[in-house]
């Protein structure tokens, strides 16, 4: 199974961790798909810089987060507070297509 976990950098003491797209099987620091973001825990506030765009299509494709990851991917809005994907917001080029377009009459009244 795919895992989206936390991989631990950084020195002693002073943890700095990669957000990654993994097989469950290989070890916490060993071999990883693909590396979506990072997370700094030091920081005041934490940092999170997650691409979104590829987390979810990860979770859409299967890959479940880590409990750490979860509640990361929840505050920058990527997971709900039920655990579901969230699909990306669409562009306002989508939203202006889908829209229907305005008759004079409509306009004029």
């Amino acid at each position: 199974m795919v895992r989206i976990r936390l991989r631990r950098m950084g020195a002693k003491k002073k943890p700095f961790y990669r957000v990654v797209v993994a097989d469950q099987r290989n070890a916490r620091n060993g071999r990883f798909i693909e590396n979506i973001g990072t997370y700094d825990p030091l920081s005041d506030p934490p940092t999170i810089n997650i691409q979104g765009d590829r987390a979810t299509q990860w979770l859409l494709q299967g890959a479940q987060p880590s409990d750490a990851v979860a509640r990361l991917l929840k505050k920058i809005g990527v997971l709900g507070e039920d655990g579901s994907v969230i699909a990306p917001a669409e562009t306002p080029a989508e939203i202006a297509a889908e829209a229907p377009a305005e008759t004079p009459e409509a306009v004029a009244a």
